[in-house]
């Protein structure tokens, strides 16, 4: 299992698995994109996700009106 810390940085946007604590690298990358506003967010700044979902979002702000848009589940 590749994690933030042992994983190979390379262009573009990564895909990731999101797990409850931390997060499975897929395709290396520098960013993924914000499920709600599309934004690129830098790996090194990655805080915010669903795993339910398997989502990113840019901040608390995004993650909460995802939550909202979804009924609240």
């Amino acid at each position: 299992m590749m994690n933030r810390i042992e994983t190979p940085r390379a262009p573009g946007e990564a895909r990731i698995r999101y797990l409850d604590a931390d997060y499975q690298m897929l395709s290396p990358g520098t960013f993924v994109r914000c499920a709600v506003t599309g934004q690129s967010i830098p790996i090194d700044e990655l805080k915010y996700w669903s795993v339910s979902r398997q989502e990113a979002y840019v901040d608390a702000a995004a993650s909460m009106r995802r939550f909202k848009e979804a009924g609240g589940a």
